[in-house]
């Protein structure tokens, strides 16, 4: 099991930064490609970013192409989401996720195995 836990969420203004971490136990995740979602109310939950086991190839949503960075440390089990030029928009619950299954940057909910509780990001106008 790995257990995962987000941090570094808040409130910003528009085109402030925040830097997410997402913190992992209970197994090395080095061997896991890693992922961030996100959820605004009232929508379903959407793909961020994900990165590959190594970090040698990264994939991002459209939305946030250019804005944000997702890097990984696997020494300290760590992964984490650099968030730039923050938008209205962008507001939401952030999750991190590891993804099993092999494929080197999952994009799909279904995709991914272990999920953390998320960390509310709020930008405001």
């Amino acid at each position: 099991q790995v257990q995962l836990v987000e941090s570094g969420g808040g409130l910003v203004q528009a085109g402030g930064s925040l830097r997410l971490s997402c913190a992992a136990s209970g197994r090395t995740i080095g061997s896991y490609a890693m992922g961030w979602f996100r959820q605004a109310p009232g929508k379903e939950r959407e793909f961020v970013a994900a990165i590959s086991w190594n970090g040698g190839r990264t994939y991002y949503a459209d939305s946030v192409k250019g804005r944000f960075t997702i890097s990984r440390d696997n020494a300290k089990n760590t992964v984490y989401l650099q968030m730039n030029s923050l938008k209205p928009e962008d507001t939401a619950v952030y999750y991190c996720a590891a993804s099993r299954s092999g494929v080197a940057v999952p994009s799909g909910l279904g995709t991914y195995d272990y999920w953390g509780q998320g960390t509310q990001v709020t930008v405001s106008s």
